[in-house]
Order: C-alpha cells, then structure tokens, then sequence
C-alpha cells in the first residue's frame, strides 16, 4: 500500500511538471519526457539541435518549475577550466593578512546548462566530468562536493562544426540520454508565434522542489525489474557489438564499436522512471524500447562505411531490437 501512495504522488508531481512545461514549450513532448526521466533519474542529458528550437527555454522551465538552483554555462573556444569550477582568489583579512579563498564556479548549481558544449576546446569540456561523474570539483588538490540534486543539460547544434570540438566518446558515454530535438509541425510554430510575440509570456509555477525531486530518483530506483528483462537489456547491448554473433548484419556493416555497459544501466534506469510516468511500479519490455534510442545512439560508433553513408544510428538500434526479438529466450 506504501508503494500505491508513492507512485501516486510520483505521477502527480510528474504530471504538474510536464503540465507547467506545456504551458510554455509548445510541442517536443518525446524531448520534454526525455529530458525529465534523466532529472528524475539523476542523471545528464545532451539534447542536439539547430539553433532557435526551445533547448534553453526548455532548460530554463524545468529549473523554475523544479526550483532548482540554475547556472547557464555559454561555452565558447576562449572559456577556461576555471571559468566553470571556480578558482582560488586571494583576499585580504580585517587583521590585514593575506590568504587564498575558494570562489565557487557556475558549476556549483542543481542545474548546469552547458549551452553549445562542443564549441569549448577539450581541455574546458572535460572541466565537467570529474562533477557529471563524481559530483566533485577538484581545484588545487582541494575537492569541493556538489550539493544534490545536480544535473548537467548540455546542448550542441549539428550542423555548425567551424570551430567546433566533437565531444570524444568517453564524455559522450557520461550523458545518460542523447535527445534529438527536431523542428517543430506547422500547427506548432504557429501555436510558438502566438505564444511568443504577445505581451504576456506564460511561466511556469513551481510544483516541486530539489528533495521531492531526490525522493523520486529513490522511488524510481527501488522499481523492480524481472530478471528475464535484464536479460533483454544484456542481449540488446551485446548485440550492438560488431563482433558478436548475435550482432544483426546492419550492425556488422556499419558499426565500429557497440555500447558501453553505461548503456545497459540508461537502460534499465530510463525504463523504470518512464514506467513510474506511466503510472506502473512494474518495467515491461515497452518501457526499455520506449528509452533505446535516447540511451543508445550516442554509444555507437560506426565505422568509415556507415559515416559515409550518413546511416542514422536510430535505424541501427531498431535493427537491434526486431533482432534480439526474434532471438530464443
């Protein structure tokens, strides 16, 4: 009974906080329902677009209505490691002596927005991965530990790449979803005009708070998942591997190197918060189909020949999937 009372008020928080980004995000409900499995998840996502699409507002949104603390991160080829963990700054005491003391960077929010992260060179982008990996910031042989919640939203744009610095794959591997946010239908760019160029502008109201959102991501984890589902998430993942014999032919032809097993745990993880939005405390084999492509199409490689023929790694993960279907339990 317990569990009936909690997954009532997860669906309810879940349902006030895609209600409040309605009201101002037209449209992207698979982006907005990605994006906040990762938050309830505890985890970060890269949501890639052209410019103009709702990727910052839709950020912006989801820190008001969580009332999280929010830092926005514009990342640019001249911004240094120090411009976002902080630095050592001296200062002089009232007795008049002088000593170091820690000034806090950007990073040290609930929510980082790191907007246009592969325009910082490599050096600046991996500032970020001792705190999306450890929540910590290490300045100075002193460590710094991030307050929960804490959560990374970094954007990118697809087609720009003159001064750009591609994310290597280790850093990719730490985004728990890739989001692909598209251009939005005609009705709906005529509902953002109208939205957009009048004197009011909606916001949104807060319907949660940073504990309520921790309390969540516990609920979400405790979610049981049967054992044969596991089993189908391994079998997913060792089927992206080129070399393995359960590996489809689209994998084998145009594949370098398949998922890691952080993709395994994005997984499980982003099936048992969307059963929770879904109103179920049980995972079901749609729930981690419904996640696959968000979790999986940043985790695989491919080879020259699939790059050369602008394969879309989407098209590859629901060859995985009819595969592993098709495959003896």
């Amino acid at each position: 009974m317990a569990d009936e009372l909690k997954l009532e008020e997860f669906s309810r928080i879940a349902q006030q906080i895609e209600a409040e980004v309605a009201r101002v995000i037209v449209g992207q409900n698979e982006v907005v329902r990605s994006v906040i499995i990762c938050i309830l998840a505890g985890r970060h996502a890269l949501l890639e677009g052209v410019p103009g699409l709702g990727k910052t507002m839709l950020i912006r949104t989801l820190a008001e209505a969580l009332d999280l603390k929010f830092a926005r991160i514009q990342f640019t080829p001249d911004l240094m490691p120090s411009d976002i963990t902080g630095t050592d700054i001296m200062e002089e005491t009232e007795e008049g002596r002088r000593v170091f003391r820690f000034h806090e960077g950007p990073v040290f929010a609930n929510l980082v927005l790191a907007d246009e992260i592969n325009r910082a060179t490599p050096k600046t982008q991996s500032a970020l991965l001792e705190a999306m990996q450890e929540k910590t910031v290490t300045v100075a042989n002193r460590s710094y530990k991030l307050e929960p919640p804490f959560f990374v939203l970094a954007t990118q744009n697809p087609l720009e790449m003159e001064g750009t610095y591609p994310l290597p794959e280790a850093q990719l591997d730490r985004f728990m979803f890739k989001v692909n946010v598209t251009f939005p239908k005609m009705e709906e760019l005529v509902n953002i005009v109208e939205r957009t160029t009048g004197a009011d502008i909606a916001q949104p109201n807060k319907v949660a708070d940073g504990k309520q959102v921790i309390s969540m991501g516990k609920l979400a984890l405790s979610t049981p998942v049967a054992s044969h589902l596991s089993e189908y998430v391994a079998r997913l993942i060792v089927s992206t591997h080129p070399e393995d014999a359960s590996a489809p032919d689209m994998v084998r032809q145009y594949v370098r190197y398949g998922s890691s097993p952080r993709g395994a745990q994005a997984l499980i993880i982003g099936a048992k918060v969307h059963a929770l939005l879904e109103g179920r405390f049980n995972v079901s084999f749609e729930d981690i189909e419904a996640v696959a492509a968000p979790a999986l199409r940043h985790r695989l490689l491919l080879n020259f020949e699939g790059l050369a023929e602008g394969i879309n790694t989407d098209a590859i993960i629901k060859d995985v999937i009819q595969a592993v279907r098709k495959q003896p339990a």
